[in-house]
């Protein structure tokens, strides 16, 4: 079968759908993990984890297949990415292992220091997931060391000895903490509706300046970036639109429309991350300072036949991966029941 389109950028596009729902569905979860830290009595923790419980490990499914995609379709990429970010990807992964352990051993004992260690460990994973996903993506926009052969010639360290991935790893903090305060906000009723309101106000403000940072030093440290936009005034309408959504974010919030908040944070994240796509198209893993040696769609792309055969599963698989998702949301609809808390 051949496809009327390019199939390298088909999937380049792909991989960035994949990721971006990862971002939006397991973004608002790891928001409420780390909110969890402030929540002050035993039965608000409890509401947190029940608001999260039935959906948070469906969500990471995105995750697993934007990874298995990106392994068949662009083995180089994937290949010099989990050799040389090992410590990274182990600490993303110790990082998951903690929050589902958590979710699930701390309601096993009543012990007041059983639960308080397993919210601990719960809420600094939920930090450090969006930390490193922020400092993985800083490092793809200023590129990292890579050799001839394409592959990575740093070190951990080396991903973290530049200002601009951090800034992107807080900024990515304070996306999704604002995004899973409204989800919460979205779950909850009476008394600590109100508190999770004010974790909104503060966690958009946290946000706000984030973004802002984030906008300079991509002018400073990523003139590339906006340059891309430039050469293509059309695209213009993506950073208008990204501040629109989060301009409605508080005027939805005022009027008590946390559903209508919800969906302008999660196009915010779309937003956000088609302008990250854009900027990096067709670079896949740049090299920096060679620029040569870069890893693009075009020099790490599997066979046209390979491609064309997934092409055909993700086709038909997609819509069922789809169906899943819409319909254990639609089975837990609605507020978290206070009287029958399962976590």
């Amino acid at each position: 079968m051949n496809y009327p389109f390019d199939l390298p950028t088909a999937w380049f596009i792909l991989i960035g759908v994949l990721l971006t729902g990862y971002a939006i569905l397991d973004g608002f979860d790891l928001g409420a993990g780390m909110l969890h830290l402030f929540a002050k009595k035993d039965h608000e923790r409890r509401v947190i984890l029940n608001a999260i419980g039935p959906v948070w490990d469906g969500n990471e499914v995105w995750l697993l297949v934007g990874g298995g995609a990106l392994f068949a379709a662009f083995p180089p990429v994937y290949a010099t990415a989990f050799s040389g970010f090992y410590l990274a990807f182990m600490l993303v992964l110790m990082g998951i292992i903690f929050r589902a352990v958590a979710i699930e051993f701390r309601s096993k004992e009543e012990s007041p220091k059983w639960r308080a260690f397993w919210d601990k460990a719960f809420a600094v994973a939920s930090f450090v997931l969006p930390l490193l996903m922020g400092v993985a993506l800083g490092n793809l926009v200023i590129g990292v060391p890579l050799d001839a052969e394409g592959e990575y010639a740093g070190t951990f360290w080396t991903l973290l000895s530049h200002p601009y991935p951090i800034i992107l790893g807080v900024t990515t903090i304070a996306m999704f903490m604002l995004h899973g305060a409204i989800y919460l906000s979205l779950k909850t009723s009476g008394e600590f509706r109100e508190t999770i309101r004010v974790w909104v106000r503060n966690s958009m403000i946290f946000y706000f300046v984030s973004f802002a940072l984030t906008t300079v030093a991509t002018f400073v440290f990523a003139p590339h970036m906006a340059a891309k936009i430039q050469s293509m005034p059309i695209l213009f309408l993506l950073p208008l639109l990204n501040i629109l959504a989060l301009a409605n974010v508080p005027r939805e919030i005022h009027h008590g429309r946390d559903f209508f908040a919800f969906l302008s944070s999660c196009f915010s994240i779309v937003m956000n991350l088609a302008l990250f796509g854009i900027g990096m198209f067709p670079n896949m893993l740049p090299s920096n300072p060679a620029p040569e040696n870069s890893l693009t769609v075009l020099n790490s792309a599997s066979s046209h036949t390979s491609l064309t055969i997934m092409m055909t599963i993700a086709i038909i698989g997609v819509p069922f991966v789809l169906a899943y998702t819409a319909g254990i949301y639609w089975v837990f609809r609605g507020k978290v029941d206070e009287k029958h808390l399962h976590y």
